[in-house]
């Protein structure tokens, strides 16, 4: 039987106008709602990532960080 489809949880999040762009896209590809398109994404984080790749983005935007908030 197919696990039922809940969203249970909800919390503020702050993302860049280009991670939204990117969100807005992604879920309307999909045919999706943002919340589920979320909920998507992170259910098959491993799935959807090529953890090579991450880790050099992750450096990158951590690095860009700071100066990106003043």
């Amino acid at each position: 039987m197919p696990k039922r489809f809940r969203l249970t949880r909800r919390f503020p999040v702050a993302m860049t106008e280009d991670g939204y762009r990117g969100l807005k896209r992604f879920s309307q590809e999909a045919g999706l709602d943002e919340g589920e398109a979320l909920s998507f994404l992170f259910e098959h984080f491993d799935s959807v990532t090529d953890s090579e790749v991450l880790g050099i983005k992750l450096r990158a935007f951590n690095s860009e960080l700071d100066t990106r908030k003043r």
